[in-house]
């Protein structure tokens, strides 16, 4: 399926689908909206959907997490991070992106921004952004916060969703993920993929 960046801008030029598409993917027993105890608690991040053409395939640039980490330790995960003081949150994607995988900046082309997604378990309020490069980059991997890349060609899997149980903080748990080289995608990243998913069919059947 060959999809160009202007196809992205123009499909995310719509109202978000925001909590109907991430529900698909929320694992039992968790929550997307934050609890009136919580608001002062609440965290705010953002991290970047990086893709790049290669082969008629649009690529993602997810990362794993290494296993040290105090939150989501060896989960895969998109690039981002806590939003600093005096930071906006699209350069703390940017930021983040650069320390945790070495893509700079000015290589990357914003084309929209997915809905805000709540992690009730870390209390996590992310904001989620779509960069585009033009080809595949070279990464540069900070060992300390990212276990290897893992380069997930999104439309090989559309919709190819599956069930799983984990074993994590809270208990076990039965979740919807996306089983992937040997890899579970699930929780947030999976729920931020739901959304891409779903925008882009909503904006196919319109133009069809």
């Amino acid at each position: 399926m060959t999809i160009l960046s202007q196809d992205i801008i123009d499909a995310f030029n719509q109202k978000l689908p925001g909590s109907v598409a991430h529900r698909k993917m929320l694992p039992e027993n968790r929550n997307l909206t934050i609890p009136p105890s919580d608001k002062i608690r609440v965290k705010n991040s953002s991290v970047l959907l990086l893709l790049f053409p290669e082969n008629n395939e649009l690529v993602a640039c997810l990362i794993k997490r290494p296993k040290h980490m105090r939150h989501h330790a060896g989960q895969i995960a998109l690039p981002g991070g806590k939003i600093e003081e005096n930071e906006t949150a699209l350069e703390t994607a940017f930021r983040e992106t650069s320390e945790e995988i070495g893509i700079q900046t000015e290589n990357i082309k914003i084309l929209g921004k997915l809905s805000e997604l709540y992690v009730d378990v870390s209390r996590f309020l992310i904001h989620p952004f779509i960069g585009w490069l033009d080809a595949k980059p070279k990464f540069e991997i900070n060992k300390n916060e990212v276990d290897k890349i893992v380069l997930f060609p999104l439309f090989n899997y559309k919709n190819n969703f599956d069930q799983v149980e984990l074993e994590t903080k809270t208990g076990k748990l039965n979740v919807p993920c996306i089983k992937f080289e040997g890899e579970i995608i699930w929780g947030a990243t999976a729920m931020i993929l739901s959304e891409f998913y779903d925008v882009l069919a909503q904006h196919e059947a319109i133009h069809q």
